[in-house]
C-alpha cells in the first residue's frame, strides 16, 4: 500500500474514528485503524466491536491496499506534523513508513485480515429526518441514561418509531427523559431498538446542524451515513421497561416559573446540599416555592422564587441533579412543572411544548 495526500488530509478521517478506538484492549488489533487505500479513496475504520466507526477520502493511492496501525500514535503523528505539509504512507515489509518533509516515522502494524468489521446489517427498517432532529432528541435525552447499571437495558437509549414519529426514551429508574421528531417519511408497524450508551454519546458527537441522515435499523445493528463517516453499532438485546407508565397523567397542580431563575435559585440551594444524595425540598405556596437543603454538616440553604401557581400547599424531596439537568435540557424562557402529591413524581415540561419531557422521583428527606 502507498498514498499520497496532506497532513489535513488524513488527519480528518483519523480524527473522525479514534474516539471508537482504546489504547488497552484485550484483542492488540483494537487498539489499531483500519486503512484501506484503493479506487482513488482511503477508508479509515476504528472499532471496539460494539461501535464502529468507517471515514472515506478520495485520495491518491499508488498503490492499493488494507493494513491495520495504532490509531492513537498515527493520530499524534498527524497531529504533531507542521500543517499543510505532504504526508506519504507506505507499507514496507510489516511496518507502515511515514513520510512528511525531513520526518520518517515507522509504525508496527497487524494484517487487516484480523480486523473485526460489520458487514451487512439486514435493514429492517429505513428511517429518514434531518441530522439537527435527531441531534436535538440526543441532546435532550442522553444525561438520563443510566451508567452502568445491572439492568444492562437501561445502559442505553430507546428508539421507537412508530407513524411519522421518532421518539427518544432515557431513563436510570429514578428519573426519565423522552423526546419526539418528525421523520421525512412515515413507517409502518412500530419498532423499538436500544442503542448502547457508548453509540449513542458517539453519534451526539458526530451530527451536525445541517443535512439529512438515514438511519438503518436491523436485527442486531443500527447503521447511520452521515456525510463521509458511517456508524454502526451494535443493540442492546433487552426489553425496556414500559415508560408510559411512570409518565404523571393526573398532575394537576401546575407551577409556573421562569426557567433561569429556577436554575439558579436550585444551583445556590444545591451548595449545600448533601454530597451523596443531593436532596433538596421544595415548598410550593401559592405564587411562591421556597427551596431548601441541609447536609450533615448542619448546615443549611434557603432561596424563593416567585411562581405562578394556585393549588393547595405542598412539600416535596426530589434530587436537585435531576431537576437541573431538565432544566439545561429545555430552551424555553418559562417551564412547567406538575405535580399529583408529595409523594409522587413530577413532570417538567416546557411552557410551549418542544417535544420533550422529563419525569422525576421524589425523595424522602
Amino acid at each position: 500500500m502507498k498514498l499520497t495526500a496532506t497532513r489535513e488530509e488524513i488527519l480528518g478521517p483519523v480524527q473522525n474514528v479514534i474516539g471508537v478506538v482504546e489504547r488497552r484492549q484485550t484483542m492488540p488489533v483494537l487498539s489499531n485503524v483500519l486503512l484501506s487505500a484503493r479506487n482513488g479513496k482511503l477508508a479509515v475504520t476504528g472499532t471496539d466491536l460494539e461501535v464502529e466507526l468507517v471515514s472515506a477520502l478520495a485520495l491518491t493511492v499508488q498503490t492499493p491496499g488494507d493494513i491495520t496501525v495504532p490509531g492513537r500514535k498515527l493520530l499524534d503523528i498527524l497531529r504533531a506534523l507542521p500543517e499543510g505539509v505532504t504526508v506519504t504512507l507506505t507499507v514496507e515489509g510489516d511496518r507502515l513508513v511515514v513520510r512528511a518533509g525531513r520526518s520518517r516515522f515507522t509504525l508496527s502494524t497487524l494484517p487487516a485480515a484480523e480486523f473485526p468489521l460489520v458487514e451487512e446489517i439486514n435493514a429492517q427498517q429505513v428511517l429518514r429526518l434531518p441530522q439537527i432532529e435527531f441531534r436535538k432528541l440526543i441532546d435532550k435525552t442522553h444525561f438520563s441514561m443510566a451508567q452502568q447499571d445491572v439492568r444492562y437495558y437501561l445502559n442505553g437509549m430507546l428508539l421507537e418509531s412508530e407513524g411519522g414519529r421518532l421518539r427518544a426514551v432515557a431513563t436510570d429508574g429514578h428519573r426519565l427523559a423522552m423526546c419526539e421528531a418528525n421523520l421525512a417519511e412515515r413507517v409502518t408497524g412500530k419498532q423499538q431498538v436500544i442503542l448502547p450508551r457508548k453509540g449513542v454519546l458517539e453519534l451526539q458527537r458526530m451530527l451536525g446542524e445541517s443535512g439529512d441522515m438515514e438511519l438503518s435499523v436491523g436485527t442486531n445493528h443500527v447503521r447511520c451515513q452521515i456525510g463521509e463517516i458511517r456508524f454502526t453499532s451494535k443493540l442492546i438485546d433487552g426489553r425496556f421497561p414500559e415508560y408510559s407508565r411512570v409518565i404523571p397523567m393526573n398532575a394537576n397542580r401546575i407551577i409556573d416559573a421562569d426557567r433561569g431563575t429556577l436554575r439558579q435559585s436550585l444551583q445556590r440551594t444545591a451548595i449545600l446540599s448533601n454530597e451523596k444524595y443531593r436532596g433538596i425540598r421544595l415548598n410550593i405556596k401559592p405564587s411562591v416555592l421556597t427551596l431548601q437543603a441541609h447536609n450533615p454538616e448542619q448546615e443549611e440553604a434557603e432561596d424563593q422564587v416567585e411562581v405562578t401557581y394556585a393549588g393547595e400547599e405542598i412539600e416535596i424531596g426530589f434530587n436537585v441533579t435531576y431537576l437541573l439537568d431538565a432544566l439545561s435540557a429545555i430552551d424555553t424562557d418559562r417551564v412547567n412543572i406538575a405535580l399529583t402529591d408529595a409523594n409522587s413524581s413530577c413532570l417538567i415540561t416546557a411552557a410551549t411544548s418542544d417535544g420533550a419531557r422529563y419525569v422525576v422521583m421524589p425523595m424522602r428527606l
